[in-house]
């Protein structure tokens, strides 16, 4: 049962997939390996952030909904 984006309610969410440089030399390199998905509400912009690596084949939105 999806309860809406905790900031404003809205069940219009979206979600990308980023990656992200670490510290030391991969940020010298501009090496990104550290990849997450972002699910994001459409109306407010509040956003969660979730390790791709950690995250099972589960769906994030439930996630981000308090599933």
């Amino acid at each position: 049962m999806n309860k809406g984006c905790i900031k404003c309610g809205s069940s219009d969410a979206g979600q990308k997939e980023v990656a992200m440089t670490g510290n030391g030399l991969s940020k010298m390199l501009d090496l990104q390996h550290n990849k997450f998905l972002v699910v994001y509400c459409k109306n407010c912009g509040y956003s969660e952030f979730y390790n791709k690596k950690s995250s099972t084949a589960g769906n994030v939105l439930d996630f981000f909904f308090g599933g």
